[in-house]
């Protein structure tokens, strides 16, 4: 049975070889991501005479993307186990209206409500995974149904205003920084990690017989990984600091990539998406797999709706709006498939990135919103024509 669901989870043999630029995009979308995002940046920085990449606008950019990175670290395990969730956007906003409504009308303490969102975005998220295992309603209607429900409950449960000022230790969530020496201390942690897992990886493939990486490769890994948080860090220290929602997120990224590579769940969606019916002749059980990741989900929902909230200091009944298709097209342009089974958490960032670029990039060249819908709209096809096109043909 586990030699059934490895065959058919596989990609399919193609009928002859493929062009060599439709192969460096099949093999390293990743390295294809970054390029385009670096001509993007090196795009608005000359068009903006260099404040784009000014430590002030590029702490900007990553606290605007932080939302939508959060609804990409859980829209990216939906897609992957072939399914997807339109609700998110309208989840995101009635979660953050419920977190203004706690501690602003009814006077809870901060951290005390925060706790109650999570659980409550959490739940939400099982409900739609019931919907869409239980009752066998598909995803995208499910989905679709609660983006117009959840809508209605925030406009409800709020009045159709704003709900404003949150307290101020909510506020603190989007608002505060961390100290530069803290700051320098966990790009620190971050390559140790990086050098123990990539030591723990070598001694586990010598010790089961499997090929090891090579020595140079796995030091110029290492090497890429720590210019990139000693960059990060550098940059962001000459603004404000690295701002508190950023570094949620990349603990968040953190969480999931480990979920999505190091545990047997993770697998279980990788192969839930790939081949459904193989999973289920495997033993996986998949209405548990696709459970589990529409709570996971509801949770990032939740994370995102509270940071909204916090973010502009009140619980906005148009918060949200958009949001499902940001954190899709994020996901898209990362390298997930749209077809399931095949995606990575750090793509999707690096989509969200992408997106935020996008945004920012020309709201600083004063360029017209209807314009920026057009860019964004073509890009999100450009992205999912290279997926279609760089995946081997059936035979």
């Amino acid at each position: 049975m586990t030699q059934m669901l490895a065959s058919s989870s596989s990609e399919p043999r193609p009928r002859g070889g493929h062009p060599p630029l439709r192969q460096l995009f099949a093999r390293h979308k990743l390295l294809a991501m970054v390029l385009a995002l670096a001509l993007i940046w090196l795009f608005f920085w000359h068009q903006t005479n260099g404040s784009f990449l000014r430590p002030n606008s590029i702490s900007n950019l990553l606290l605007q993307m932080s939302v939508t990175g959060m609804l990409a670290c859980g829209m990216v395990l939906v897609i992957i186990a072939g399914e997807i969730d339109l609700s998110v956007g309208s989840l995101l906003g009635l979660l953050g209206g419920l977190v203004a409504i706690l501690t602003v009308n009814l006077g809870w303490n901060t951290w005390l409500s925060v706790a109650v969102v999570l659980a409550a975005g959490a739940a939400l998220g099982l409900v739609n995974g019931c919907l869409t295992t239980r009752l066998r309603v598909p995803s995208f209607i499910v989905g679709l149904g609660g983006m117009l429900a959840y809508r209605g409950l925030l406009q409800l449960s709020t009045d159709s205003v704003t709900i404003a000022p949150v307290p101020d230790d909510l506020g603190a969530i989007a608002q505060a920084f961390v100290p530069p020496a803290l700051s320098w201390l966990l790009a620190a942690l971050i390559i140790a990690l990086a050098c123990g897992l990539t030591l723990a990886r070598r001694r586990r493939h010598r010790r089961l017989g499997l090929a090891v990486t090579p020595r140079w490769l796995d030091a110029l890994r290492i090497g890429a990984i720590a210019a990139t948080a000693a960059g990060f860090v550098l940059v962001l220290n000459r603004a404000n600091g690295v701002p508190l929602p950023v570094l949620i997120l990349l603990a968040l990224l953190g969480v999931f990539s480990w979920i999505a590579t190091q545990t047997v769940f993770g697998r279980h969606v990788y192969a839930v998406g790939g081949n459904v019916e193989a999973s289920r002749l495997s033993g996986v059980n998949v209405q548990r797999v696709k459970l589990m990741v529409f709570m996971l989900m509801g949770l990032m929902c939740a994370f995102a709706g509270i940071v909204t909230t916090a973010r502009s200091a009140a619980g906005s009944p148009s918060a949200g709006v958009g949001g499902e298709l940001d954190a899709i097209a994020a996901c898209f342009i990362g390298g997930t498939s749209m077809r399931g089974g095949s995606g990575t958490v750090y793509g999707a960032l690096i989509g969200a990135l992408v997106m935020a670029s996008l945004d920012n990039g020309m709201q600083q060249m004063n360029v017209d919103t209807s314009w920026q819908m057009i860019v964004k709209g073509a890009v999100l096809v450009l992205a999912v024509w290279i997926d279609v096109a760089t995946r081997p043909e059936r035979a």
